[in-house]
């Protein structure tokens, strides 16, 4: 059947009218692009009805949304809050009217992680971004001119409208083009529809009641009404979990007979656990965060919490501090200010693991007492700012004096 046949059988007489607004609905007409060896079609809806892929996707939006970004400004080497600059609040506070900062980074991580690409339209005024306006990634089209300039097709509501890289802030993920970033949905579609399968199968094979705990077996016949009272006796009295446990009475030789996994159930389940750890490598999220707790230990759950900040928090956090470097700070501001997201945040709810380090960094003058407090939203006290310096750290100071009186 060509496209054009297609699409006709879907506005034909007698059948229900999709509107065709998204790449999505297109490929589902179509029926191409979206579907995998497994026979499933693989969208970013599907993906995300997989409790894997939310799950991942939450930890990764909600972990980055609830760190704080500030910007700041470098001045010689001190380094202050940019509380007057215009962007500061839409970094911390609220980028938009509808939206607060948690809010907004947390659908720009989603889109990354379902789509590579983060769009959102600056409102500027006086040179300076006062709103960012989020755009659904499916209506953008980025293309690279003869010039080296970028240029974005939106299709509003109103219409499709060209716009500039200095009306458009674009993240992106990993790219092959330098200007568009890779689907992680599109590349792992294989995965993902074998994983869609499982559940489909599964929930079929449950719907259909083709598990069973056991049988019942006897070397008499049943007569119809013996065989209809003891069906009535077990699903009054022995099924669901309410009746779990309770024990039977078997008339006529009667025998319960329990019924175990066989190979192939087993098979399945690891199966379906192998498709778990590679949609959590495709995420690069611990296991345990998706509450797939097997194999892991106190010790290893450490070392994958670390590893979780560092391979899949930090790249993003980088990545999105750079984009706002270089698309929403004017050519002149971007020589001395940037953002940063204070990933100190995570050891919110360690209290001993705070402490602990705030101590270490006491000890060796890294930080003064009134620092401490003030990452922990306390207010500073009398000779807090006074920074220690260990006495068996300290430089000779006679031998600094020679050293500048032979100069």
């Amino acid at each position: 059947m060509g496209m054009f046949a297609k699409l006709r059988g879907w506005f034909s007489k007698g059948s229900d009218p999709l509107i065709i607004d998204s790449p999505d609905k297109l490929a589902q007409v179509l029926g191409v692009s979206y579907e995998t060896t497994a026979g499933q079609r693989v969208t970013t809806t599907s993906a995300l009805q997989q409790t894997a892929v939310f799950n991942c996707v939450r930890v990764l939006a909600e972990s980055v949304g609830m760190l704080p970004c500030r910007l700041y400004k470098q001045d010689g080497r001190d380094r202050l809050p940019a509380t007057s600059h215009r962007l500061f609040s839409l970094l911390s506070v609220a980028p938009n009217g509808y939206m607060t900062s948690q809010e907004f980074w947390e659908l720009l991580v989603a889109c990354l992680c379902l789509r590579g690409n983060f769009y959102a339209y600056k409102v500027m005024a006086l040179g300076n971004v006062v709103e960012l306006l989020p755009i659904n990634p499916g209506a953008v089209t980025p293309k690279l001119k003869d010039d080296w300039s970028v240029e974005y097709d939106v299709k509003f509501k109103s219409g499709e409208r060209t716009l500039t890289q200095d009306e458009i802030w674009h993240v992106r993920l990993f790219t092959l083009d330098g200007l568009t970033g890779l689907n992680p949905i599109a590349y792992a579609r294989e995965a993902l529809g074998l994983g869609q399968a499982m559940d489909k199968h599964a929930a079929k094979l449950f719907a259909n009641g083709a598990v069973t705990s056991g049988v019942l077996k006897t070397n008499e016949e049943l007569s119809d009404e013996a065989f209809a009272r003891l069906k009535e006796q077990f699903q009054g009295e022995h099924m669901g979990t309410a009746n779990a446990y309770k024990p039977m009475i078997l008339e006529m030789g009667l025998d319960w007979k329990p019924i175990s996994l066989n190979l192939a159930d087993t098979q399945f389940i690891e199966s379906r656990k192998m498709t778990e750890a590679q949609i959590c490598g495709l995420f690069r999220v611990p296991p345990h965060l998706v509450a797939s707790l097997d194999k892991m230990t106190l010790n290893n759950m450490e070392q994958m919490g670390m590893s979780f900040v560092n391979y899949a928090l930090v790249p993003i956090l980088t990545r999105v501090e750079a984009r706002i470097r270089v698309g929403l700070l004017s050519e002149q501001d971007a020589k001395t200010h940037f953002a940063k997201f204070n990933a100190g945040a995570l050891m919110r709810g360690d209290l001993n693991g705070r402490y602990t380090s705030y101590g270490k960094g006491i000890q060796w003058g890294i930080l003064s007492p009134n620092d401490c407090r003030e990452l922990e939203d306390l207010n500073p006290r009398e000779g807090g700012d006074i920074y220690l310096t260990p006495i068996n750290m300290t430089t000779n100071p006679e031998a600094a004096n020679a050293d500048q009186t032979k100069a």
